[in-house]
């Protein structure tokens, strides 16, 4: 798993090559530019040697050579954090485009069974702490990994006795670092899965603050949030503690390192037979400083990366969810040739497409508007496979007709939305739209012949207009003020601080339920679509309005299919055909009088509203 993470990453810097390039040069600027100072100071320590025979010409030469030496290092060490800056903002702005466009891709059973929290998690923070670690990567493991291999250089150029010494030592830092990285991952990994739990809640609470109160739940919600939050405080507090070891254990082990070459060193200086000189030892020791040095620096980055190589690996584990299936490929059907290759296209259940599925499709291709003439045929599905939901549904709703579904809490009414949708794909039969099966449609194309409004109203943040023109962008705003009037919602618009161009809040929070619906409502009126889907529409407006807004619904509706899911009967007396759906089938059919007079389950329901 962690080498396929890695591997993911790879492609997200391989991307960024130039600034890769450029940093690495930098990089190798900057580490000889530090290695060869040493060099200069143990050549001015030699020329300082002995009583008056200070060479103070050399020390000059030497002193002019380190100010260019110093002046280069610096500027080579700004343009390679230049670049990783740059690279790792590129990176993290790719991975969350990735992340955002991924998003449109899922399936929404997937989304369905994800905490939002989770889901801005992954997103979010999981990517910023990856970016951190990414950064000190950058930052730091270059660096460190160039500066061991010029220093070792270096040192055996002076002596290979005392380099022995630093070479045999210095790998126990490494043993330290990789024995104690082991336990951070694993805790990280569940460090990061917690946070996105307390993220989750975090939301829930935040957006569901009136209902918390309003049933004095207020104990109940902190005792959960302890909960989850002492959770994240152990292991956040083990993760820290285990990765905090590194750092110290390596400083040590390089004390003693830094210890073994000066005393063995001094020893080779002493005597009448020296076989280094004082420069060349306070070289070396500086030397060994600088060899030992970026093992620290690499055993925190170590550390730190491990908390960014769990994120990653959260995040990625989203990136390569499979994604939503869709319909054949419309653009080989879409050929001049189309006829020669039917022999050869396949629908997604493996059957051939005729001629007329494939010119069908073709109109799809080509953006063709449905009719609306809806056939479901021996439909079953259930959202978890031991819980049945609909089962063998029928069902054939000819073009222009008005289908109001109505029934108890969880008999299938929104289901059956859900699969004309294709939000859902449903287990058997086929749903077919003007003679092609919805699985043989692309699902963009199919979804843009619907016109939807929710019981849930949805608006993004953006003005009044641009929420209105959501479904139709190049729309006019003479279109967008008529949408808006049969929508009974443009005189509260232009009550409005700057009527259509006031500024929505987060989910409509400076409206009113009801005025956000007649703002979805607008939106559908300016779309015009062939096929209407209507779940509640009209749940959140007061009795008066609702009225003229059934009378705009009612001229939008003229000639396109439209299905309407209500649990105020009232509202689809005038439907031309009524379902009545119970446990996932429809078990009466026909107009509000056939059905008052059978006296069935839609006549105890009528009856019931009065009661």
């Amino acid at each position: 798993m962690r080498k396929r993470t890695l591997r993911q990453i790879f492609k997200y810097i391989k991307a960024n090559t130039v600034l890769l390039v450029i940093s690495l040069f930098c990089a190798l600027l900057s580490v000889v530019g530090t290695l060869y100072l040493p060099i200069l100071i143990g050549k001015g320590v030699d020329l300082c040697l002995g009583a008056g025979a200070v060479d103070f010409a050399g020390i000059g030469r030497l002193l002019f050579i380190g100010v260019i030496v110093i002046a280069v290092t610096m500027a080579a060490q700004f343009v390679m954090n230049l670049c990783n800056n740059r690279m790792t903002a590129n990176v993290v702005a790719r991975m969350r485009k990735d992340a955002i466009r991924k998003l449109q891709r899922l399936p929404i059973r997937y989304i369905d069974n994800k905490s939002y929290g989770e889901l801005v998690n992954r997103i979010i923070a999981d990517v910023d702490t990856f970016s951190e670690g990414l950064l000190l990567g950058f930052s730091q493991l270059f660096t460190g990994v160039l500066t061991i291999l010029g220093t070792l250089g270096f040192m055996l150029a002076i002596d290979v006795k005392i380099t022995l010494i630093v070479v045999l030592v210095t790998p126990l830092s490494f043993f330290v670092a990789a024995f104690v990285s082991k336990k951070t991952f694993n805790l990280f990994t569940k460090q990061s899965s917690t946070r996105g739990e307390q993220t989750a809640y975090i939301e829930e609470m935040v957006g569901n603050q009136k209902i918390v109160r309003a049933f004095g739940k207020e104990e109940d919600a902190l005792e959960r949030f302890d909960e989850i939050n002492e959770r994240l405080q152990k292991v956040s507090v083990k993760a820290i503690f285990f990765s905090s070891l590194i750092n110290p254990a390596t400083r040590f082990i390089n004390s003693l390192v830094y210890a073994a070459v000066g005393v063995f060193g001094a020893l080779l200086v002493m005597g009448e037979n020296a076989t280094i000189t004082v420069g060349e030892l306070s070289c070396f020791l500086s030397y060994a400083n600088q060899y030992t040095k970026p093992f620290n620096e690499i055993s925190g980055v170590i550390a730190e990366f491990q908390n960014a190589l769990a994120c990653a690996e959260n995040f990625f584990k989203f990136l390569n969810e499979a994604d939503e299936k869709d319909a054949v490929s419309v653009e080989a059907l879409a050929s001049d040739d189309s006829k020669k290759n039917v022999e050869k296209n396949t629908n997604s259940a493996g059957s051939k497409l005729s001629v007329s599925e494939v010119q069908n499709t073709n109109a799809f291709a080509q953006g063709v508007k449905l009719v609306g003439d809806v056939t479901i045929q021996n439909v079953s599905f259930s959202y978890v496979p031991e819980r049945k939901l609909i089962e063998d549904f029928n069902l054939h709703v000819k073009q222009g007709q008005r289908v109001a579904i109505v029934g108890p809490t969880g008999c299938g009414k929104t289901t059956l939305i859900n699969l004309l949708m294709r939000f859902y794909d449903i287990n058997e039969g086929d749903i077919i739209l003007d003679g092609v099966p919805i699985d043989e449609q692309s699902r963009h194309d199919l979804r843009d012949s619907y016109g939807m409004v929710l019981q849930e109203t949805w608006l993004k943040n953006g003005t009044i207009r641009e929420n209105i023109a959501f479904g139709n962008p190049d729309a006019s705003m003479e279109e967008i003020i008529d949408a808006a009037k049969k929508a009974h919602a443009h005189s509260f618009i232009t009550r409005m601080p700057k009527g259509y161009d006031t500024e929505i809040l987060e989910d409509g929070g400076n409206l009113s339920n009801g005025q956000k619906q007649l703002l979805c409502i607008a939106r559908i009126m300016l779309m015009n679509p062939p096929i209407l889907i209507l779940d509640e529409a009209t749940s959140s407006i007061d009795t008066r309005t609702e009225m003229k807004v059934q009378d705009a619904f009612a001229r939008l509706m003229k000639g396109k299919t439209s299905f309407i899911v209500a649990h105020r009967l009232s509202t689809i007396q005038s439907a031309d055909v009524i379902l009545v759906m119970k446990d996932g089938n429809v078990i009466e059919q026909g107009t509000h009088a056939e059905l008052l007079k059978e006296k069935g389950f839609y006549y105890e329901l009528y009856q019931s509203q009065w009661a």
